[in-house]
C-alpha cells in the first residue's frame, strides 16, 4: 500500500528511528534500574535486553517510532533533539506498560518473536511491572522540574488515561455481535492515536512550544496513529507472523472487531452476512480454541470478499493524508518536516 506521494528514502527512515533508539535506551535502561528485584530483570526481558535465564541479549525492542517522534517533536520547536529524550523515555515506558497489560488480558504469548512476560515470569510479575513502569514514567518526566515538565505530565496522564479508555473499549467489543465502524475508529484513537499524539508534541513542550503548536503536532501524531493502527489491523489478520512475530490470523483468534471485521461486517451482501453468521455462532461456541487454520482462514476470505480489508487500506490512506496536512500549520525547519512526512510514509507500508 504505497503512501500517496514518493516516500522518503527507507535508510533515512531508519537512521531516524536508529537514533530515536540510540539516544532514549541509556535513559530508559537507567530509569528500568531504578524497579526494586525482580521487577527490573522482568522488565528487561520485555525490552529484550536479556533473556529468559537473565543472559545478555540482543532481542527486538519494537520499531522505537514513538522515541524518533518525541525527538523530532523537540526539533519541530526548534530545540535539540536531545530535549525531548526524557518525553521520549516517559513515553516508552507507558506504551510498553500497556503491551505487558494487553498481552495478559489477550492471552498472546509471542511478542517480538519471544515468550510474553507473563508466560515466562507469570500474570503476577506482568500487572506489577507494568504498573512500575506506568509510575516511572512521571517520575522521568517531572524530575526535570521545570514548568515545561509539568506541562508534558499534563498531556502524558491525558493520553494514558484516553488509552486504558481504548483497551476497556476494545475488551467491551469481544463480546459485542455488532460494533459500528465509527466506535472501532473511536476505540483505536485513544488506544493507539492517543499515545502517538502525546509523542509527537511532548518534546515540543518540554522545548518550550506554545500549546497551538503542540496542539497541532498532536493532530498530526493522532491521525498517524490511527493510520498505524489500520495498518496492524491488517498485518493482525494478514501478516506474515516471521514479520510480525505472532500467531496467524492473530486478531481472529481473540475475536477482535478490528477495523477489516467492523468494515466487512458493516458493508452488507452475501459475504459480509456469512462473515456475521459465523461470528454470532463463534461468540457462543465452547470449541473456538480448538478451531483449524482452515476455519480461520475461511472467515479472513470472507472479510476480504465482503471488502473490509480494503477498506481499512482505504483508510489508512485517508488517515496518513490528514495527518500530513496538519504539518502545513505549524512552522518548522524544513528538513524536519520532511522527516516527519517519511515516518508517516513508513508506517503505511511496514510489514511489522
Amino acid at each position: 500500500m504505497p503512501p500517496a506521494h514518493p516516500p522518503v528514502d527507507t535508510a533515512d527512515v531508519f537512521a531516524l528511528l536508529e537514533r530515536g533508539r540510540a539516544l532514549s535506551t541509556p535513559v530508559l535502561r537507567a530509569a528500568v534500574g531504578r524497579l526494586a528485584p525482580p521487577m527490573d530483570t522482568v522488565a528487561a526481558y520485555h525490552f529484550g535486553w536479556i533473556d529468559a535465564e537473565g543472559r545478555p541479549a540482543d532481542g527486538d525492542g519494537g520499531k522505537a517510532v514513538r522515541p524518533a517522534l518525541s525527538l523530532l517533536s523537540a526539533e519541530a520547536a526548534g530545540s535539540a533533539p536531545e530535549t525531548g529524550v526524557p518525553g521520549a523515555v516517559a513515553v516508552e515506558l507507558v506504551h510498553n506498560f500497556s503491551l505487558l497489560h494487553d498481552d495478559l488480558m489477550d492471552g498472546d504469548e509471542q511478542r517480538r518473536h519471544r515468550d510474553t512476560v507473563w508466560k515466562v515470569h507469570g500474570p503476577a510479575q506482568a500487572i506489577l511491572v507494568g504498573d512500575a513502569l506506568f509510575a516511572l514514567a512521571n517520575e522521568v518526566l517531572l524530575e526535570i522540574g521545570t514548568v515545561e515538565a509539568g506541562r508534558a505530565a499534563r498531556r502524558l496522564t491525558t493520553a494514558s488515561r484516553k488509552l486504558i479508555d481504548g483497551q476497556a473499549q476494545d475488551i467491551s467489543f469481544e463480546h459485542r455481535e455488532r460494533v459500528t465502524v465509527e466506535e472501532c475508529l473511536e476505540m483505536e484513537g485513544n488506544k493507539t492515536g492517543a499515545l502517538l499524539a502525546c509523542a509527537v508534541s511532548i518534546g515540543a513542550v518540554l522545548g518550550g512550544a506554545d500549546d497551538r503548536t503542540a496542539d497541532i503536532l498532536e493532530s498530526y501524531g493522532h491521525h498517524l496513529g490511527l493510520a498505524f493502527q489500520a495498518v496492524d489491523d491488517l498485518l493482525g489478520i494478514w501478516g506474515d507472523p516471521e514479520a510480525t512475530g505472532k500467531q496467524t490470523w492473530s486478531d481472529l483468534r481473540q475475536r477482535k472487531k478490528s477495523l477489516p471485521v467492523v468494515a466487512a461486517l458493516a458493508a452488507g451482501g452475501p459475504a459480509s452476512e456469512q462473515l456475521a453468521e459465523l461470528l454470532a455462532a463463534d461468540a457462543k461456541s465452547n470449541d473456538f480454541d480448538s478451531f483449524s487454520e482452515e476455519e480461520f482462514a475461511t472467515r479472513a476470505a470472507l472479510i476480504d470478499e465482503a471488502g473490509g480489508r480494503e477498506w481499512t487500506s482505504q483508510e489508512a490512506r485517508r488517515q496518513h493524508t490528514v495527518a500530513i496536512e496538519a504539518l502545513s500549520r505549524v512552522d518548522m525547519p524544513e528538513h524536519v518536516r520532511a522527516q516527519l512526512t517519511a515516518l508517516a510514509d513508513f508506517v503505511v507500508v511496514r510489514k511489522r
